[in-house]
């Protein structure tokens, strides 16, 4: 557990015999959710709140961790990488030792680094991005989600048998998870053959894509595929539709926000993306989803599931280790399985699943996603 007092602190603690930890004078553990409360892209922080909330109502109706009640702790980043780095601070300055979080990948990366050297753990739910956890040799850091390498081939593979497309163009945001999983998907199409006639990138929060547009259909693609979040496809789709493109698009998780539909109306009819395995239908799960319900949660959107096992993790690990003492929870959660909602997981040496699942849904005009058939 880490210690942090000021120096007159310390020397009074020697002085009396009595130096405590700020956990062990806690009266509950503190978790942060981390992500986007602010901007654009908010839903997706609000999905993972709500996974966390509902794990922790439920542990806490179970008598808690060690005794102790969880307490969740909402920090907003915006999904502005700039801000990785400010909420992670504060997190440690407040000094609590876990994080479901951060949610956007650029965002993610930027706070991995204060998170391990402090030594708080953090386990991303949605953080797709190879490079949260490439090449960094961290302990601290864990997903509930897979990777874009993982992602993006599943999503070529579909494209490849499925679609069978004869020239594919590939748009991007520019940003870490967009252009990540952009260039994942792209390599993989390449290396069956299919031609990447249009690879380009557009900036995120921009209101008219007309220009890019222009060029798709000057290619002339017979598909789409754009990396990135929900507000630039939803616009994407709209325009593309009043300048008659008729082309269907694909997308990652990223893409896969109710707000689509305010956004895109009924040009998002069809447009196709992957996701999490619709661990809902788990007959196992039936008393968590009841859960959500119960509080008017959806429990079928992008990251709360993952969230909820995120907490879950957490929450195991710290029972597991026997302590409240975030670096042998880790290493507790690194030589172990743990059981949740989205099925026994374990992890590896860097903190990535073992093992993933991500399928194809198809998206609706009326905000119901069916999986593809």
């Amino acid at each position: 557990m880490k210690i942090r007092f000021t120096p007159v602190a310390a020397a009074i603690g020697f002085a009396t015999g009595m130096l405590l930890t700020s956990g062990a004078m806690a009266d509950t553990i503190k978790i942060a959710i981390a992500g986007p409360f602010t901007g654009p892209v908010t839903q997706y922080g609000a999905m993972v709140k709500q996974g966390v909330d509902t794990a922790i109502e439920q542990i806490n109706a179970a008598g808690g961790v060690l005794g102790k009640q969880l307490e969740a702790v909402s920090i907003d980043d915006g999904c502005e990488p700039k801000q990785g780095p400010v909420v992670a601070n504060r997190v440690v300055n407040d000094e609590i030792n876990y994080v479901v979080g951060h949610v956007c990948s650029g965002a993610t990366i930027a706070a991995t680094n204060v998170y391990n050297t402090e030594g708080v753990l953090m386990v991303t739910p949605s953080a797709t991005a190879p490079g949260v956890t490439d090449g960094k040799n961290y302990d601290m850091i864990f997903r509930t989600i897979g990777r874009d390498d993982q992602q993006g081939p599943a999503a070529a593979k579909f494209i490849i048998d499925q679609i069978k497309p004869k020239n594919v163009a590939i748009i991007h945001d520019k940003q870490s998870y967009g252009q990540g999983i952009a260039s994942s998907v792209k390599s993989e199409l390449e290396k069956a053959g299919i031609k990447v006639a249009f690879f380009e990138g557009i900036n995120a929060g921009d209101t008219d894509y007309s220009a890019i547009i222009t060029k798709l259909k000057s290619t002339g693609a017979d598909f789409v595929y754009y990396g990135g979040y929900h507000p630039e496809m939803g616009l994407l789709l709209r325009q593309g539709a009043e300048q008659g493109l008729k082309v269907k698009f694909m997308g990652p998780e990223g893409v896969g926000n109710p707000d689509i539909n305010a956004i895109a109306g009924a040009a998002v009819e069809g447009m196709l993306l992957t996701l999490p395995a619709d661990f809902t239908q788990d007959p196992s799960n039936a008393g968590i989803v009841k859960a959500f319900k119960d509080k008017k949660r959806d429990p079928g959107g992008a990251f709360q599931l993952t969230a909820y096992s995120a907490t879950k993790a957490i929450a195991d690990g710290i029972k597991g280790a026997g302590v409240d003492d975030p670096v042998k929870v880790a290493a507790y959660l690194h030589a172990n399985t743990v059981a949740t909602p989205i099925g026994k997981i374990s992890w590896n040496k860097q903190g990535d699943l073992t093992e993933f699942k991500f399928d194809i849904f198809t998206w609706h005009k009326d905000g119901s996603k069916t999986v593809y058939k």
